[in-house]
């Protein structure tokens, strides 16, 4: 959600026994962990295969289970004795497939840092019960996992396995499903693109900032803003506006602030103070929620307001800015959470009905996109319309879509838009929250792929340096920033200000670097890029599957 780690981990806890959702079956193996010994710091307890089928089929551990009963907590047993219910549909050849994927090696990776197996064969003994797990009636399960392990003792670190556990979530799996279905068309050769420059290099205009914080009376809401802005700019470009994650600030993509301005447009970075890191500060010390569900119809609301700020300044005689905001041809850009208020903007209609039917069920499994959004079920109406005609582009980094908009929401956005997805995010899985919204999403429109980019990568490092020497890994809360997104970044500046030149008559010259050929050309060995406009045929099937579901 561009959330900061604290409030990550805080929401993470809410998953904590996510993990155990993928071992709800039991698959009997001629070699098998008969028992499994639970390891809190000091206190180890040992649990039999059968009364962990117990507990999953009650909802409840026997009597006597020291561990269960001293050392977790509330929400901890809550939440593993819900989630113990609860299957995940992995077959053999999917699951044989993806753990030979990088990905897969990360999962093989995170669970040996976990599952101890008193002889030490490590990975391989982890994989063969993935792997012969899987062929179970139920697909890969807790249960089926331990009845294939081949050992008859193994051994789980509960407090890593939580850690591990929070990122599993039932749309990053299914994201991963659907990568592996359209694998081979991703992999295509792709052909010369002759590129007329390079988009990535800054433009000559030195970048200045100014910074003020507007008071919107009418709701007695401050909103601060950072306008990035150089002598070059002029109104034959579009004013481009900025909506951050959930938990986050205004500066997430300053690198790309800065980038745009030094090209002559002007950048407006808005901070929403009902869900920006301050307000989660203060949620996570108990003095507030960390997110109220009028924050849906505040955030469009913010970027509006700011429009009229921004239109009032053109017409002062002596400001700088005067003459050069074209506050009437806009473009909205909106990362994570900020993706759902830009897409919102552009048209897609908030439909809640099925989300408030969808967040009442069992949410173990949900992602913490997901959750965000169930935040929503608390508003009175099931439809809220809150587009801006000024808005004529619409670009959402990693949103979050798949629960707000309900079945036809985003079939309702009316401008050109761009979503950018990333295959490794855990926190807004691809799938569900970018890929199956962009099918709806009538064109023109394009949708960016980051093979192996997670839900940070697109972040200014200055917002994610509290990922310094967590592993980089798609599991264990780590996410590949810094340093070692900078691919990431430097694509991501050329796609936007492609997209921002596409409402100036320099729309030709860029129009290249939005294509199919461009992304491959761009790509990197750490970082496939890939642009597409509409879903290819196959991986359409894989889509309409889900969507069923």
């Amino acid at each position: 959600m561009g959330i900061r780690r604290k409030a990550l981990n805080l929401l993470t806890g809410c998953f904590c026994a996510v993990v155990f959702t993928k071992f709800c079956g039991i698959n009997n193996a001629a070699i098998a962990a008969d028992t499994v010994v639970l390891r809190y710091g000091l206190l180890a307890e040992s649990v039999s295969l059968a009364e962990l089928q117990k507990a999953a089929e009650v909802g409840d551990f026997p009597n006597g289970f020291e561990l269960y009963g001293r050392r977790l907590s509330t929400q901890q047993r809550r939440f593993l004795l819900e989630t113990l219910k609860m299957p995940l549909q992995l077959n053999v050849v999917t699951v044989n497939r993806l753990l030979n994927t990088q990905i897969g090696t990360t999962i093989l990776d995170d669970f040996s840092t976990a599952v101890v197996r008193k002889d030490k064969a490590g990975v391989q003994a982890i994989r063969a019960g993935l792997v012969i797990g899987s062929t179970a009636p139920q697909g890969l399960s807790l249960l089926s996992f331990i009845a294939a392990y081949p050992s008859q003792n193994l051994e789980i670190n509960l407090p890593r396995i939580f850690k591990i556990a929070g990122n599993f979530n039932t749309a990053f799996w299914r994201t991963q499903q659907f990568m592996l279905a359209i694998a081979p068309q991703l992999n295509q050769q792709s052909l010369q693109v002759s590129l007329p420059f390079d988009p990535s290099q800054p433009g000559t205009a030195e970048v200045k900032v100014l910074k003020f914080n507007w008071l919107d009376q009418q709701r007695n809401r401050t909103i601060p803003v950072d306008i990035y802005w150089s002598n070059a700019a002029t109104a034959n470009k579009p004013v481009i506006i900025y909506s951050h994650g959930l938990g986050s600030v205004r500066t997430d993509l300053r690198y790309l602030a800065e980038h745009l301005a030094s090209h002559g447009y002007i950048f407006v970075a808005v901070e929403h103070p009902g869900s920006n890191q301050t307000n989660v500060d203060s949620g996570l010390q108990g003095k507030g929620k960390l997110l109220k569900a009028q924050e849906f119809l505040d955030r469009p609301k913010d970027i509006s307001f700011v429009l009229d700020e921004l239109a009032k300044i053109n017409q002062t005689a002596n400001d700088s800015l005067a003459g050069k905001l074209a506050t009437d041809n806009v473009m909205v850009i909106g990362y994570s959470f900020g993706g759902g208020t830009a897409l919102a903007l552009a048209g897609g209609e908030l439909q809640l009905d099925k989300l408030k039917q969808r967040c009442k069920q069992n949410l173990a499994v949900l992602s913490l996109g997901e959750t965000a959004q169930c935040v929503a079920q608390e508003l009175p109406n099931n439809t809220y319309q809150l587009r801006d005609n000024r808005i004529k582009e619409a670009i959402a980094l990693n949103p979050t879509s798949s629960l707000m908009f309900g079945g036809s929401g985003l079939t309702k956005v009316q401008v050109p838009t761009l979503i950018l997805a990333s295959s490794a995010d855990k926190t807004t899985p691809a799938l569900t929250e970018q890929v199956v919204g962009f099918h709806k999403i009538p064109a023109p429109k394009w949708l960016v792929g980051i093979l192996g980019g997670t839900h940070l990568s697109v972040k200014d490092p200055s917002t994610t340096l509290d990922q310094a020497g967590q592993p980089n890994t798609p599991f264990t809360g780590g996410e590949v920033v810094g340093e070692q997104a900078s691919d990431v970044r430097k694509f991501v500046k050329v796609i936007v200000l492609a997209m921002a030149a596409q409402l100036t008559p320099e729309a030709k010259q860029y129009s290249v670097f939005l294509t199919p050929n461009y992304a491959f050309s761009a790509s990197t060995p750490a970082f496939p890029f890939r642009i597409v406009t509409e879903i290819p045929p196959d991986a359409l099937k894989v889509v309409e599957e889900y969507v069923e579901k």
